[in-house]
């Protein structure tokens, strides 16, 4: 009960303290998209069994658990980790502090607006804003490598709030994998 009570106030105060990057430095309009786009909710942490009791299953790959989730998606010009994706760190979190020998790369994007090293930048402090959490959750920091794709790597490529909506997300990629 105490972890969990722990676990809760220092999501909290990882909210108060985060901050949002609203500067425009060549981004866009200043207009932050605000489409809603359609993802699967994710449940909080602790309703998510990390250790799958089925033979032979991967946690990491079974669809109906949590850590199969990989992606955390972010505002328009922000870095700050939203309240709905943090069950989603916290159980990657508790997945590579109970498994040591488990590594992960947490790989940023971003969309293209924005100029190139604009966005380079944008996407570290996003991966970097996961792995500050994930260490704040107990994850040890050798465990966890970032680095920033920018707008390199977009997972779609149209102009539009949908396309940008899913190309603004921090990758959460295991090195086993």
């Amino acid at each position: 009960m105490n972890r969990l009570l722990l676990s809760v106030l220092m999501l909290g105060m990882l909210g108060a303290c985060a901050t949002s990057s609203e500067h425009g430095a060549g981004v866009g309009d200043g207009k932050a998209g605000t489409e809603a786009v359609d993802r699967p909710a994710i449940k909080p942490a602790e309703s998510q069994p990390l250790k799958d009791k089925s033979l032979g299953g991967n946690t990491l790959t079974d669809p109906d658990n949590i850590l199969s989730k990989r992606s955390v998606y972010y505002e328009f010009n922000s870095d700050l980790v939203k309240d709905e994706y943090k069950p989603l760190v916290v159980a990657h979190a508790r997945y590579v502090r109970e498994h040591g020998t488990a590594a992960m790369r947490i790989e940023g994007n971003a969309d293209e607006r924005g100029s190139r090293e604009y966005n380079l930048a944008l996407g570290q402090r996003r991966a970097d804003a996961v792995k500050q959490m994930m260490q704040l959750m107990g994850a040890s920091v050798t465990q966890i490598e970032t680095i920033s794709y920018g707008e390199e790597k977009p997972r779609e490529t149209g102009s539009d709030e949908a396309s940008w909506s899913e190309n603004r997300r921090a990758d959460i990629v295991y090195k086993s994998e």
